[in-house]
């Protein structure tokens, strides 16, 4: 063994930024991490509550994750042998990058992206070619459809974060049909965009459509995710790459008693998409800003120089949103989360009172 080379991997790991986590404050409005609060906490509790009864945390979870996507398929109306699960999409992303993609191998993505993706591809050393989004935060299907070519991944969020971008439905279909290498579409956000390529699996053998529980459903404190691919893709991820129990048992339980009543998670997007048109409609009142187009549970608006006075002030007010900086040709961005009416209602008032 060569000396010195523990101390060598160490340095090489800390040199990496790592996925920056929002600053925990406290007692504060809390908008700058895309979490739904529009689904009651009452309701989750009684999830957990009720997990809590049928469950015995002594034991493993045997037989329990096969019933999750059980429950998985009926939602989605896709075979459950075509079915993934894992501890947040999180690490379903994490595995196959650390066992589809290497050194050698090249990913398309667009910049910015989520930025746990973009440090994983760094930690692994995977060559990534970006595109950046517009002046307008859009992307051009074109330049895609040519860099294709010479890579072996393709990875998009969609929509995307932090923007809210969702390319029309036929731009992206168009793309993923003339790509050969592996796909992977996260729609982590995609119960709030147009539309969804999970039927697209089952004609597409090298395409995966990543979701999770965390924003549709609002359980993001579980870490429940999934995702649906061909069937063989599938098989290897559940039997050789993924952990024997990825998933704790409450988890597991909370998971399948959601999906038994989706009523209550699409009336919540359904009150969030309003929620959201009502905060753009808002703020583009205001000459100070520009604000984006969204297709996800958050808005994305440019503050140009006054991105760092607005969020401090906004602290000062008892509300935290997410300052992000320079995007593309934008330098003061800053993207607020659509919470309840009454949370939106407080962040509107409270810029109102800044500006006016």
């Amino acid at each position: 063994m060569k000396k010195g080379w523990l101390q060598k991997k160490v340095k090489e790991y800390a040199n990496l930024k790592g996925y920056q986590k929002p600053e925990k404050f406290s007692g504060i409005l809390k908008l700058d991490s895309n979490e739904n609060f529009v689904i009651g906490k009452q309701y989750q509790q009684d999830l957990i509550q009720n997990a809590r009864k049928i469950t015995d945390v002594r034991e493993y979870p045997l037989g329990r994750a096969e019933q999750l996507v059980f429950a998985l398929s009926k939602y989605l109306k896709v075979p459950q042998n075509m079915i993934g699960i894992g501890n947040g999409s999180d690490q379903i992303l994490d595995l196959f990058l650390a066992n589809f993609a290497s050194k050698q191998t090249k990913v398309l993505t667009s910049n910015p992206t989520f930025g746990f993706f973009e440090e994983r591809c760094k930690l692994y050393s995977i060559p990534t070619i970006k595109i950046p989004f517009s002046k307008n935060m859009t992307l051009d299907l074109n330049r895609f459809i040519t860099k294709s070519n010479s890579v072996d991944i393709l990875y998009l969020d969609s929509p995307n974060n932090p923007t809210g971008f969702q390319f029309p439905k036929k731009d992206l279909e168009e793309l993923v049909k003339k790509f050969n290498g592996l796909i992977i579409i996260d729609e982590a956000y995609g119960e709030f965009g147009d539309y969804s390529l999970i039927n697209l699996t089952k004609s597409q053998n090298n395409l995966i459509v990543v979701q999770t529980f965390s924003k549709t459903f609002g359980l993001a404190g579980l870490r429940l995710g999934y995702f649906v691919a061909n069937k063989n893709i599938v098989d290897v991820f559940t039997r050789i790459l993924q952990y024997p129990y990825p998933i704790n048992s409450i988890a597991i339980e909370a998971g399948i008693m959601a999906l038994q009543k989706p009523k209550i998670m699409l009336d919540a997007v359904k009150t969030i998409k309003n929620e959201r048109k009502r905060i753009i409609q808002n703020l583009r009142k205001y000459k100070a800003f520009e604000v984006f187009d969204s297709k996800s549970n958050f808005v994305l608006f440019d503050a140009g120089g006054a991105d760092s006075r607005i969020f401090t002030a906004l602290i000062e007010q008892g509300i935290s949103i997410r300052k992000l900086g320079k995007i593309g040709k934008h330098q003061g961005c800053l993207r607020v989360t659509v919470g309840t009416k009454e949370m939106n209602s407080k962040f509107l008032l409270a810029i109102r009172d800044l500006l006016e």
